[in-house]
């Protein structure tokens, strides 16, 4: 019997993370992620560097986090 087993590589890695939370944010932000959508190469480009940034060094933000209370 074969086994059918489907390993997803790359499934928890530090890029699939980022762009996770890359789409969050685009969402949140009401941005179209397609030709038509008119988002601007720059914005993803530093947003999803932003993301990466953040996925291998949590610590990094913790300092420039400001909280509002309400």
């Amino acid at each position: 019997m074969a086994d059918n087993t489907v390993v997803h590589i790359g499934e928890n890695s530090p890029e699939y993370v980022a762009y996770l939370l890359f789409t969050t944010i685009a969402g949140i932000e009401d941005k179209i992620l397609n030709s038509r959508g008119g988002v601007d190469r720059k914005w993803v480009l530093d947003t999803y560097a932003e993301c990466m940034n953040a996925v291998r060094n949590p610590s990094g933000r913790a300092s420039s986090v400001t909280r509002q209370r309400p």
